[in-house]
This record gives structure tokens, C-alpha cells and sequence, in this order.
């Protein structure tokens, strides 16, 4: 007797049902849940159940409980921690792939997300000006992307010297000097530490007032090093000079990794690519496409300039792995089993083409200039250039700024988070979703100004 799929077809049915009534009333609900929507995740806290439920039911509860307490991030008036919107042909096609339940290790297992994966790497690097035959390995975000291109340069740097890594280990191996800028993400050190290249090895690099790498503190090695650019400052959108630390880390012999979590897009885009001119030049590159792009969660993107120093790093064998003569995904991160994420990447890709990404960035940043314009109107300081999706906000003080930003996050007319800039605390704006509007930034800068005028009510 044959399974029969019309439980799942009608469970795909109730769940696109409620996903139309969260959708169609987003804008009614704060962004961050209320504190009785928190409450009720009670429901979920019970024993193991020792029987069956219905699956409908279990539908029915995540949406009833767990919809309104989820942070409605796909609204447009949510600017925090630059966490993108999900457009939604990109949404629709994540629903498609996880009905196919596709395994993208080897092509023979989803020769669809293998296909993807090799149209998304060639449109990739044609998008971004990247050299032909950049190869990419698609990942859960930008920490295991930085990871990868990081453990690529440092195993091709060895190489170089006649270490083998994945052989021989680090054990003995000669030592690759890395450099760093004193903002660089927190990503970058995390995977440094878990390669073997911890802080105390590091050259750290002094940062001007945007926090950008001052090229005139680049250190003079004479060796080959791994050296990190940022192209988006985390805190204000700044980017590095990568042009020119190419040319230097280059003249050594060195590898350039570029930590391009949101910033990278700026290659695409003819308005922006002075930011990130000479970016072409590095060696790897880091990004997520669930950032800028609005591809859904998660979709981190590994680009590497040589393919066959990407595949060495990740090479692995067993008797039951089944290569072919067309493109077997693995080879090119450091998962074996991993969805199909190139699936909603390319519908996204394809949807938008070259004209819609450029429309989608210049959009995303204007938004952020107007925010920060009319921030400034109201007497609010803003801190740094807003040369792309980030905006650092004041008030008149510390005390004044941390108890308003406490007030926004309480009124929950919309939602940003709070970071520390050159030692003081500072609101952090990051413009990120397509579906946000001018009616939403005016909206965000009158919740703003009121938050501020209750941070000045005496208690």
C-alpha cells in the first residue's frame, strides 16, 4: 500500500493559511511580541507527550502561541542587528524546497540544487565583478562563510610553504602571521580561534573615526599573511580600503579575505562601488544573501578566487560518497548533508536580475540617508557617515540615550538595537528589508522622538 501525501497537502494548506493572516496583519502588532504573547510560550513547556497529537492541531498551537510572540521581523519598521526581510518569491521558493526535501551534498542526490548552485556561483561573480571561475560553496551564514574562506587561506598560505594541513595538521606547521582591523567583526575572531589563530597572534590594526583599516598602520611584514578587510563596518556601514590592502598583503605573497556580510552587495551596484573599490583583487569573500538580498534565513554565500584551493580545504572521501563529472556541492563547504538553500537564492536572482539588485540596495540606503536626515531635524546626533544601511544615533547624553532606546524597544512601534561607538553607548539603526517604506521611517522617527521625550519624564 502506498503512503498517501493528502495529511501533508492539507497541513501545507492550513499553514499557507496562517501564514496569511500573520502576514496580512504585521503592521496591526508591535514588532517585538508584548509581554502576554511572552507569557504564553508557557504553552509550550510541558512534558514529552507520551501519545500522538494531531498535526493540526500542533499547527494550530505553533500559530496560535508562537506567532505572536515571534519578532516580526519581515516587517518594515524592524531595524535591528541587519537582519534582512524575506522578499517573497524568495519565501515561496524556500516553501517548494522544503517540500522536495532535497539533500544538495552530491548531484546525484538533487541534481536540481546542484544545477542552482552552479548557475547562482556564475551570476554571483558576473554581479559583483568577481574573475571568471570564482568559485562559491553556499552555507548557513556569514560565520561559517568567514570560516571557510579563513581556513582556505590559511591552508594555501601553508601550502605555498610546503605544509600540507589537511595531512600533517598544525602540529610543527610554520606560522601565518594574520592581520586585522581593530573593528573587525566578531565572526572573524571566532573563527580564527577555532583555526588555531587565536588573539594573541593577531596584528591588529588601528582604525580611523568611521572605523575603517588606516593603511598607513598596515604593518611591514616581508612574509605572507591572512590578512581580513571589511567591507561594511558592523556599527557604521564603513568600508576598508580593500584596494589597497590587496596591493599590500599581494606584495608579500599574502591571502585577502573580505568579511562582506551586508556590504558586499555594494560591488553590484554602480553608485556604490567606490566603496568597494579594488574588492576584485582579494583572494575570498564572505557574504549573506539573507542580509541585503532579502533571501530568506539562512544563506551565507563562500566565494573564492582559486577553486582548487576551496576543494583542497574541504576534501574528504569514504566509500559510500558517489562523485560525479558535474558539480557535487560538498567539494565546496565544510557540510556534507545540507539543504537546498540555492533553490530560494536563485528565485530571488532571477526575479530581481541585475537592475532590481542595484533598485533594492539604492533603496535600502536612501532609506537609511532619510532616516538619519530627519533623525537630525528632531535634534538627534548621528555619528557616522552614513555611506550605506547604517545609521548610529544620540541622544544629549549617555543616561538620556540608553533610557530612550529602552522606550523605542518598549513601545514597539517599531525596533532597533543599541551598540557601544567609541566608547559611548549609541542607538544602531540598520535599514534592511525591502518591504520598508518612507511612511515607515517617518513612523520610526516619531516613535523615536516620543521615546525620547519619555526618557526625559521625571519617574
Amino acid at each position: 500500500m502506498s503512503a498517501s501525501f493528502d495529511p501533508q497537502v492539507s497541513l501545507l494548506k492550513d499553514a499557507l493559511r496562517y501564514a496569511e493572516e500573520y502576514l496580512l496583519n504585521i503592521d496591526e502588532r508591535p514588532v517585538f511580541p508584548t509581554e502576554g504573547a511572552l507569557d504564553a510560550l508557557g504553552a509550550f513547556d510541558e512534558p514529552l507527550p507520551s501519545g500522538s497529537t494531531e498535526a493540526a492541531e500542533t499547527l494550530a498551537l505553533l500559530h496560535r502561541v508562537g506567532g505572536p510572540a515571534s519578532v516580526a521581523q519581515v516587517s518594515g519598521r524592524y531595524f535591528g542587528f541587519v537582519n534582512g526581510g524575506a522578499l517573497p518569491v524568495g519565501v515561496a521558493a524556500r516553501v517548494l524546497a522544503d517540500v522536495w526535501d532535497q539533500n544538495s551534498a552530491h548531484y546525484v542526490m538533487s541534481p536540481v540544487a546542484a544545477q542552482l548552485e552552479a548557475v547562482c556561483e556564475r551570476w554571483l561573480s558576473e554581479l559583483l565583478g568577481f574573475p571568471e571561475g570564482t568559485a562559491a560553496g553556499f552555507v548557513t551564514g556569514t560565520t561559517l562563510a568567514n570560516l571557510s574562506g579563513l581556513a582556505t587561506g590559511r591552508n594555501e598560505l601553508l601550502r605555498r610553504q610546503g605544509w600540507d594541513v589537511v595531512e600533517a595538521g598544525l602540529y610543527g606547521a610554520p606560522p601565518v602571521p594574520v592581520v586585522v582591523g581593530a573593528d573587525t567583526h566578531a565572526t572573524v575572531r571566532k573563527s580564527l580561534a577555532l583555526l588555531g589563530m587565536g588573539d594573541a597572534h593577531m596584528h591588529v590594526v588601528p582604525v580611523d573615526d568611521q572605523g575603517r583599516v588606516r593603511i598607513d598602520r598596515f604593518p611591514a611584514l616581508g612574509v605572507p599573511a591572512l590578512v581580513v578587510a571589511q567591507a561594511g563596518n558592523v556599527n557604521s556601514g564603513a568600508f576598508d580600503p580593500v584596494g589597497a590592502l590587496c596591493d599590500r598583503a599581494h606584495r608579500d605573497g599574502g591571502w585577502v579575505h573580505v568579511d562582506g556580510a551586508f556590504g558586499l552587495w555594494a560591488a553590484a551596484v554602480p553608485s556604490l562601488r567606490h566603496l568597494a573599490d579594488g574588492i576584485d583583487r582579494a583572494d575570498s569573500w564572505a557574504v549573506s544573501a539573507h542580509k541585503t538580498l532579502n533571501v530568506p534565513y539562512d544563506c551565507g554565500i563562500l566565494m573564492c578566487r582559486d577553486r582548487a584551493a576551496l576543494e583542497s580545504a574541504f576534501r574528504a572521501s569514504a566509500a559510500y560518497f558517489q562523485w560525479s563529472d558535474h558539480r557535487d556541492p560538498m567539494r565546496y563547504t565544510p557540510s556534507m548533508s545540507k539543504r537546498a538553500r540555492s533553490v530560494e537564492l536563485w528565485a530571488v536572482l532571477k526575479t530581481l536580475g541585475r537592475d532590481g539588485v542595484v533598485e533594492l540596495v539604492e533603496q535600502l540606503c536612501a532609506h537609511a540617508r532619510a532616516f538619519a536626515e530627519q533623525l537630525q531635524e528632531h535634534g538627534f546626533r548621528i555619528h557616522n557617515d552614513v555611506v550605506f544601511n547604517q545609521v548610529l544615533v544620540s541622544c544629549n547624553d549617555d543616561s538620556e540615550t540608553e533610557r530612550t532606546l529602552a522606550e523605542i524597544q518598549t513601545i514597539g512601534s517599531c525596533w532597533c538595537g543599541g551598540s557601544t561607538w567609541k566608547g559611548r553607548p549609541v542607538i544602531r539603526v540598520s535599514v534592511c528589508s525591502w518591504s520598508t517604506t518612507p511612511d515607515d521611517i517617518r513612523h520610526a522617527v516619531t516613535s523615536f522622538c516620543a521615546a525620547r521625550d519619555r526618557a526625559r519624564t521625571p519617574d
